[in-house]
C-alpha cells in the first residue's frame, strides 16, 4: 500500500478500497440506458461550453483557453479522482504531521493505530460524499492513466452519472433538462479556471499557506476523523456534539493566521460557487425550458437536507458552510451584475486584488465602491 511520509499517516489505497466497498449502490438502470446517459452528459458538457462562454463573456472571441478533459464517472471513479487530488494537496501537511508525530505525546498511540485505520476512516467519509456529488471541476488533479487531466497536470471536469440520475428521479424533473442544467454549473467552474490563468495558482497558494500554518497534535485530527466515521457508522448518537460544539474538520485546526486565510478562501469559494449558480440560472431560460421548476425543487432539496445523521455529518465536514457559499455568492454576483453589468462584474477576475473579501461578499456595494468608483475617481 502506498503511503505518505515514512510509515504514513493515511493509507490512500485502503481509503479507495474502503470507500468503493461501502458506497451506496447507484439507481437501478439498464446497461443501454446507462450508455445513453453517459453520451448525453458528454453532449451537454460540450453544449454548455458555448452557452457559458456567451453568457459570461469571460473568454474573448477568437481565443481558445487551455483545454481540460470532461469525464463522466461513476461513484468509484469519483472516489479515485478525489483521493488523488487530496493526496497531492495534503502532502505537505501530512509530512509535517508525520514529523511531529514522532516527538509528540500521542505519537506512539497514533503509530499503533497506523495508516490503515486512518485509511479506513477516510474511506468511510468518502463513501458518504460519493453518493451526493453531481459534478465537480477538479482544480488540483494529477493526471493518471484512468483519469487524464490538462497538460499542466491539473484540471478536469467530472460529471457523476449515477448521482445525476438519482436526483433527477427523486425530484421528478425532466431528465434531459436537469442534465444540461448540472452541466452548465460545472462548465462555469471550468471556464473560471481556464479563462483566468492566475486563479489556480492563487487558490493553491492560499490553501498551502493555510496548511503551512497548521500546528495541531496529529491525535486531534485523527480523533476528528474517527468522530465523523463513527457518526457515519452509527457509533455516535445522532445530534450528539462534543465539547467543541460540533465544529467542522476545518474549524478544529484553525490558528489566528489560518482564520485570516480561511476568510479569504471562503470569499473566493463563495464567488466561484455563486457565480456558477448565477450562470446556470441565467443561461437556463434559453436552453432549459423547465429551469424554474428544477431550481425550485433543487433549492427545497438543499434546504430540507436529510436525516439528523446526515445533517450532523454535513456540519462536521463543513458542508453546511458550502451551502451558504452558494446562497451568499449568488446574491453577490446578482447585485453586482444588476449595478454595473456583466463586463463590470468581470473586473473581479482582473487580479487577486480585485477578488471580493468575505465582508464584501455580504455587502456587494462595498466591492463596487472599491473596484469601480475608486478606479473612476
Amino acid at each position: 500500500m502506498t503511503s505518505i511520509g515514512g510509515a504514513g499517516m493515511v493509507d490512500w489505497n485502503l481509503a479507495v478500497a474502503t470507500a468503493t466497498r461501502l458506497v451506496r449502490p447507484g439507481p437501478e438502470i439498464s446497461r443501454e440506458e446507462a450508455r445513453e446517459v453517459v453520451a448525453e452528459l458528454r453532449r451537454h458538457a460540450k453544449a454548455a461550453e458555448e452557452h457559458v462562454r456567451g453568457f459570461t463573456r469571460m473568454i474573448p472571441e477568437g481565443t481558445e483557453p487551455e483545454d481540460t478533459p470532461v469525464l463522466v464517472v461513476d461513484r468509484a471513479g469519483w472516489i479515485k479522482a478525489n483521493v488523488a487530488g487530496f493526496r497531492e494537496l495534503l502532502r505537505p501537511l501530512l509530512e509535517k504531521m508525520e514529523e511531529r508525530r514522532g516527538g509528540s505525546a500521542g505519537g506512539a498511540v497514533l503509530g499503533a493505530v497506523g495508516s490503515k485505520v486512518t485509511g479506513v476512516e477516510v474511506g468511510m467519509l468518502l463513501s458518504f460524499l460519493a453518493s451526493r456529488v453531481l459534478g465537480q471541476y477538479e482544480t488540483f488533479a494529477p493526471a493518471t492513466r484512468e483519469l487524464p487531466a490538462s497538460a499542466d497536470g491539473g484540471g478536469r471536469l467530472l460529471l457523476v452519472a449515477p448521482n445525476i440520475v438519482h436526483v433527477e428521479r427523486e425530484l421528478e424533473v425532466d431528465p434531459h433538462d436537469f442534465r444540461l442544467w448540472v452541466a452548465l454549473h460545472e462548465e462555469t467552474h471550468r471556464t473560471q479556471f481556464t479563462a483566468v490563468p492566475w486563479l489556480r495558482d492563487h487558490l493553491q497558494g492560499e490553501i498551502q499557506s493555510f496548511l503551512d500554518e497548521t500546528d495541531v497534535d496529529p491525535m486531534t485530527v485523527l480523533e476528528r476523523l474517527r468522530e465523523a466515521a463513527q457518526s457515519l457508522a452509527g457509533g455516535r448518537p445522532e445530534g450528539e456534539e462534543g465539547e467543541d460544539g460540533g465544529r467542522s474538520l476545518v474549524e478544529v485546526v484553525q490558528t489566528p493566521a489560518q482564520r485570516e486565510i480561511l476568510g479569504r478562501l471562503t470569499a473566493v469559494m463563495s464567488l466561484l460557487e455563486g457565480h456558477a449558480d448565477y450562470v446556470m440560472d441565467g443561461v437556463g431560460p434559453e436552453v432549459v425550458s423547465s429551469v424554474g421548476e428544477i431550481r425550485e425543487k433543487f433549492q427545497q432539496r438543499r434546504a430540507r437536507g436529510a436525516s439528523r445523521l446526515d445533517q450532523a455529518l454535513r456540519k462536521l465536514l463543513g458542508l453546511d458552510a458550502k451551502l451558504r457559499q452558494y446562497r451568499d455568492g449568488e446574491r453577490f454576483v446578482r447585485v453586482v451584475v444588476d449595478e454595473v453589468g456583466m463586463d463590470g462584474f468581470n473586473r473581479v477576475w482582473t487580479s487577486p486584488n480585485t477578488l471580493p473579501t468575505k465582508a464584501e461578499i455580504a455587502k456587494p456595494e462595498d466591492w463596487i465602491a472599491r473596484v469601480h468608483r475608486k478606479a473612476e475617481s
